[in-house]
């Protein structure tokens, strides 16, 4: 077969902004101005979970204190997220998807990347699919979002965020190589903060400068994931998309306006934790083994502590048994709490785990 012909066509799909789009296109009282949603800044304050591009002018971005945000733009609205209207628009949003390939991981409800390279309108064009998608977005849902086209995932991912909001940009074969070799190294995949700050303090600022490393000294000098920057720097990503991607875990989380400061206080918020994740696992018929609870302190020091049971679970009072055990050997006495948060993993589809009770403490 034709190299050329042998591409596969990807494409990566962004919403813009899409909580605050959505609350910006439901409430037109919001529209034009500086929105965030996420906790409010009130108390001790909640965290910002996405702004409105009229917001991150003044330099509000997602996971930030709300209490910056306000501080950056003291005229800023502050709402909280409705999860079930995002959910809804995403639905809609994947049917749009599924007009044209079947082909689909969803990375989260405002994002996904789509296999074109067959697709169901013999269309041929992932560039044209992804016009199309973008249009059918903005008239059937009033919302913008921004894709990349590219011939592998990592590629089509950094070109969905380049000519952001609305944005639609095609990095073809040809262009791949010297592409990469301009991309800060604070881009590439898995290279966070304490990466990207030792790769520059090591005379490695862009794609260009780890070209010049062997894969031998990338791995000696960044681990395992040295070889996927040796590759990706030379466009090489063979990642498929994986359309049945297995959920692993589900969990629910709370930040406390107070700190929680003895175990009497946790017990109510934990059930409500507890309560509102079996809900979210029976809609989702998933049954777990594994229930996990995490413990944030007000040094913002994190734990978590897991307790495997004999069977598979999903009801509120099961996962609440499990609950109060991890609660009760957990070392907390003395400790104030800012945040909680209880998950269930270990799903049924997944390998059994041996049938006897197991208390992970790590």
């Amino acid at each position: 077969m034709d190299a050329a012909k042998s591409h596969r066509k990807i494409i990566h799909i962004d919403m813009d902004a899409f909580y605050a789009s959505v609350e910006q296109r439901d409430f037109p009282e919001y529209r034009g101005k500086p929105l965030v949603v996420g906790g409010l800044p009130e108390g001790r304050g909640g965290v910002v979970a996405t702004a409105s591009y009229e917001a991150r002018k003044f330099g509000i971005r997602s996971a930030m204190p709300s209490k910056t945000a306000q501080r950056l733009c003291p005229q800023a609205i502050f709402v909280f997220p409705r999860f079930d209207a995002y959910k809804a628009v995403s639905i809609h949003i994947r049917e749009i998807f599924h007009r044209y390939t079947d082909i689909i991981e969803p990375l989260s409800l405002d994002e996904a990347y789509l296999d074109v390279t067959s697709d169901k309108q013999n269309i041929g064009s992932a560039l044209d699919i992804a016009k199309l998608i973008k249009q059918a977005i903005k008239n059937e849902l009033e919302l913008t979002a921004s894709a990349g086209v590219s011939i592998n995932k990592f590629v089509a991912k950094i070109a969905s965020d380049i000519n952001k909001p609305d944005g639609l940009t095609f990095i073809g074969p040809s262009r791949i190589e010297q592409f990469m070799e301009g991309l800060a190294v604070e881009k590439f995949y898995g290279v966070g903060k304490v990466t990207a700050t030792r790769m520059k303090a090591m005379g490695l600022h862009t794609g260009a400068d780890l070209k010049k490393l062997s894969e031998t000294e990338m791995i000696q000098y960044f681990g395992k994931p040295g070889k996927f920057y040796y590759q990706i720097v030379r466009g090489i990503d063979n990642r498929e998309v994986q359309p049945h991607r297995e959920t692993k875990s589900v969990s629910v989380e709370d930040t406390y306006q107070e700190d929680l400061v003895d175990r009497e206080t946790m017990v109510p918020e934990l059930s409500i934790l507890t309560e509102r994740l079996a809900k979210r696992l029976q809609r989702s018929g998933l049954r777990g083994k594994t229930v996990t609870v995490k413990f944030k302190f007000h040094d913002f020091t994190l734990i978590t502590r897991s307790l495997s049971v004999p069977g598979f679970i999903n009801e509120t009072e099961e996962i609440q048994q499990a609950v109060v055990i991890i609660l009760n050997n957990a070392p907390v006495d003395g400790k104030r709490i800012r945040l909680l948060g209880v998950g269930l993993s270990n799903f049924e589809k997944d390998k059994d785990g041996e049938d006897e009770m197991q208390l992970k403490l790590f």
